[in-house]
């Protein structure tokens, strides 16, 4: 009996070792797995790494050698991820993903390397032939971190600074993307599915081209292709916009004046505040007075005229079109407008 458990007690001793656990059954890692990311427009960009502790050792020029190439993390690659193309420190870097390492210095600016490799362990096996991109970035001092991070701080529409921190140390590494080439770059793609049988797909792609001065040409035609399907206030306004942009001024004239005729009274005020804001006051003036002829019975297009009379400052036409607005206003709107009028009066 005793020689036919033997075998038995064998494998549990032999299962119970280190060696076999580690090649076998999955345990906590000492540097724990992470990731972070950060959306920059409609660029994702994503940071995979694993977490060493300080654990009461010297980091830096100890643990982490100085003017050694290093993984900027543990275990695996730290690796970065961009779903398209971005700019790192100054040098421009296609979509993909790419190891990332790091060459501390004692003092002054460190280098950080984006590698094409991004499946290695560690950096042990680093090539400086497969170098995509090499940036200098300086660090900065900062609090204690026990374990190394990656965040991403002050994200804008077009830019991002992802740092490392641990120990007492950040590293920043800035990175912008070219935003409106991007978004438009995606709408090109989403423009050969179903939104480009309608008249709206192809207007929002010819104003984000307009509005980023990107494509001219290309986007007229989209926007003629909008009108073409389905002529709009909107739309037609996107094609005089174009051709006049494209020096085409008598065209978009043209355009302009057939845009006019399509307008609802809620277009034409939304059209007059776009004049506005591009400090246009005449033209806006005279779109609100427009609307003002057009719709008698609205109380909202006085309302408006009289706030860019105000803007202007006419304040006594201000005044007259403001109690008229009141007069025919709903009493929800009576404190705004008594608001704006003893604004006026008080300014007299």
């Amino acid at each position: 009996m005793r020689i036919r458990y033997l075998p038995l007690l064998g494998l549990l001793v032999l299962l119970a070792s280190p060696v076999v656990a580690q090649q076998g059954l999955t345990v906590p890692r000492v540097s724990p797995h992470a990731n972070v990311g950060q959306r920059i427009g409609l660029t994702d960009v994503t940071v995979d790494y694993h977490r060493p502790a300080v654990n009461g050792r010297t980091v830096w020029g100890e643990l982490v050698p100085y003017g050694q190439v290093w993984r900027a993390g543990a275990n695996e690659n730290t690796t970065v991820t961009f779903s398209s193309p971005v700019t790192v420190g100054g040098a421009e870097v296609p979509a993909g993903t790419y190891g990332l390492h790091m060459i501390p210095t004692t003092s002054g600016p460190w280098t950080v390397i984006l590698s094409s490799m991004a499946d290695a362990w560690g950096s042990f096996s680093y090539d400086e032939k497969e170098d995509v991109a090499r940036v200098t970035v300086t660090p900065r001092e900062a609090g204690m971190e026990e374990r190394l991070s990656y965040r991403f701080d002050d994200p804008t529409d077009t830019s991002a600074e992802l740092v490392m921190a641990w120990e007492n140390v950040e590293v920043p590494i800035p990175i912008s993307v070219d935003t409106p080439n991007v978004v438009l770059a995606n709408m090109e793609r989403e423009m050969r599915g179903l939104p480009r049988f309608s008249w709206q797909g192809w207007d929002q792609i010819a104003s984000w081209a307009l509005q980023n001065d990107l494509k001219l040409e290309e986007a007229l035609g989209w926007a003629e292709q909008s009108v073409g399907t389905n002529r709009t206030f909107t739309n037609t306004m996107t094609l005089a916009a174009l051709q006049e942009k494209l020096g085409r001024t008598p065209e978009a004239d043209a355009t302009r004046t057939d845009a006019m005729a399509l307008a609802t009274e809620a277009e034409m005020n939304t059209y007059g505040y776009q004049l506005m804001g591009q400090g246009k006051m005449d033209e806006a003036l005279a779109v609100f007075r427009k609307n003002v002829a057009d719709h008698p019975d609205s109380w909202n297009v006085y309302d408006s005229l009289a706030e860019a009379m105000t803007a202007q400052g006419d304040s006594a036409a201000a005044i007259e079109q403001y109690e008229k607005a009141r007069s025919m206003a709903p009493t929800v709107q009576h404190a705004r407008i008594d608001g704006a009028l003893a604004k006026l009066r008080g300014s007299n």
